[in-house]
């Protein structure tokens, strides 16, 4: 054995296995990237109070700890007297398990009790120390909980008994989390738990952070840091009101985005990928945006404010583009939005597990059904709504799009183009009507284009590709067939601008790859 690997001593909490979706540990290195959002001055701060409210390894309060452990040395010169200080009357957390809890004193005081005998701490009379941990119960009503929403009945029911963890987190599970410690915080930070499964699947899954979040705002921080889903970017399941809040309040100082797959936790299989976020109470103002790849900044941060659109554009190169297309006016006018034309979810009806028959063969009036992986044949007295779409041509785009790659370079499904007597379940979307096959073609065409499948990416942080995600998308006329080259030129883009489009939208040949 070398020298070098006889002194290698590595942190445990970069060692650590993720036990559950909900609890994903921090690693030390990006946590403190998060601390360094922070003020320097507070480091220096003996009455500076820090609480995180989802403890998990507890690495966010022991970096806190090593940072006011040298920051307070000159007003602290004894370092048992400043170890005491820092522990007792600066650092707080909320364990979201009776595990992490164990797991979070260990970190911090060197021991799972506060008050044993190998704790670094002097004087806390409890074990449990400023690491708290109550089992709460979800309160039910009309079958879900008030507070975090989760369902009480399906296969995941968390009405377990007091054998299991319940899953309902104290400190989102009250109305008034100012009295969980009564006392007023200048910095809160944390890793919240991401999701609880309604039924489940994870299709179903409930995103439960941003109540994390908005619980921490309602204490009043001075500051607030946390690392999220980046799916909030675009709202979605529960979402919108939280987008709207952080998009239109502008305390966002700083936002740090991890859009690639795995990028932000190794391993972690996070859709939309992760960001971090520094909120200042007392700040009103646009918002310093990084973008990370492969764990280092993709170009220079950009100072932007972040409530130019419904939905945060996370590239900054993104933003140029995206201004010059929704400024374009035809004959003084604003062009309208392809959302308009799409339909809504289940368009003739027709859930995604709806199949018809093999054939038309014995039917009195026969449509094709397009359904989840095969085509099938209905009656047409089958059809629950929109029959006279029956007659047109349509183009069909899929509800659902995406792969498990770390980076999504498609978005879009490839155009189905359906006649007169065909329709689908729900695993399409109706995304035109017209009535000839070369109007249909065209639209086809058009959505084909790396230009509308970028402006659908601005949008669309999962696989979910429901009518929204087409509200950048322009509703051109179909006079011509359009192509990227044609577009470009349309809306004035620069050479950079399209060499972005190319470098993150894959092309879509009209059949093949």
């Amino acid at each position: 054995m070398t020298q070098a690997t006889e002194s290698y001593n590595p942190d445990v909490l970069t060692c650590l296995a993720n036990l559950s979706s909900d609890e994903v540990f921090t690693p030390p290195t990006l946590a403190n990237q998060m601390l360094d959002l922070l003020p320097e001055e507070l480091w220096s701060d003996p009455n500076a109070r820090f609480l995180d409210p989802a403890c998990k390894s507890g690495v966010f309060l022991r970096e806190i700890a090593k940072r006011l452990d040298e920051g307070l040395e000159g007003q602290i010169p004894e370092r048992q007297e400043r170890i005491n200080h820092i522990l007792r009357n600066q650092l707080y957390g909320m364990a979201i398990t009776e595990l992490t809890a164990l797991l979070s004193r260990r970190s911090l005081y060197c021991s799972k009790t506060a008050n044993g005998k190998y704790s670094v701490c002097e004087g806390f009379r409890s074990g449990e120390g400023n690491i708290l941990f109550d089992r709460v119960e979800h309160a039910w009503k009309d079958g879900r909980c008030i507070y975090c929403g989760t369902r009480q009945s399906g296969s995941s029911s968390l009405d377990r008994g007091m054998e299991l963890e319940t899953h309902a987190y104290t400190f989102i599970h009250t109305e008034n989390p100012e009295e969980l410690f009564d006392m007023q915080f200048d910095v809160i930070v944390g890793n919240p738990p991401y999701q609880l499964e309604d039924e489940g699947y994870g299709n179903s899954a409930s995103p439960i952070y941003h109540s994390f979040v908005e619980q921490a705002m309602k204490l009043q921080p001075r500051f607030l840091s946390m690392i999220i889903p980046a799916r909030w970017f675009s709202g979605g399941k529960g979402l919108d009101d939280f987008r709207d809040r952080m998009l239109k309040e502008q305390r966002l100082r700083n936002l740090v985005d991890y859009p690639k797959l795995y990028d932000g936790f190794p391993g972690v299989k996070i859709r939309g990928g992760v960001c971090y976020f520094l909120w200042d109470r007392d700040y009103s103002g646009p918002c310093t945006v990084q973008t990370m790849w492969d764990g280092e900044p993709l170009g220079p941060p950009v100072t932007r404010p972040l409530n130019a659109y419904d939905v945060l554009v996370r590239r900054n190169e993104a933003v140029s583009i995206l201004d010059k297309v929704r400024r374009f006016r035809e004959n003084g006018q604003p062009e309208p939005t392809l959302d308009s034309r799409v339909s809504s979810r289940k368009p003739f009806g027709f859930p995604t597990d709806y199949h018809g028959a093999e054939s038309p063969e014995g039917m009195t009036d026969a449509l094709k059904l397009y359904g989840s992986q095969r085509i099938s044949w209905i009656e047409r007295s089958e059809v629950r709504r929109n029959s006279e779409w029956i007659r047109d041509w349509k183009v069909l785009m899929t509800r659902v799009q995406g792969t498990s790659a770390a980076v999504e370079t498609m978005f879009l499904s490839r155009p189905i183009i359906a006649g007169p007597g065909e329709v689908c379940s729900e695993t399409y979307l109706v995304a035109g009507r017209f009535a000839s096959k070369t109007e249909a073609e065209k639209f086809a065409a058009y959505l084909r284009t790396r230009f509308v499948r970028f402006l659908v990416s601005l949008r669309k942080p999962s696989q979910d590709a429901a009518k929204d995600v087409y509200a950048f998308v322009p509703d051109i006329p179909l006079d011509r067939e359009w192509t990227d080259e044609k577009l470009y030129k349309k809306y004035g883009l620069t050479k950079d601008e399209i060499a972005f489009i190319e470098s993150t939208v894959r092309p879509m040949e009209p059949n093949g790859a």
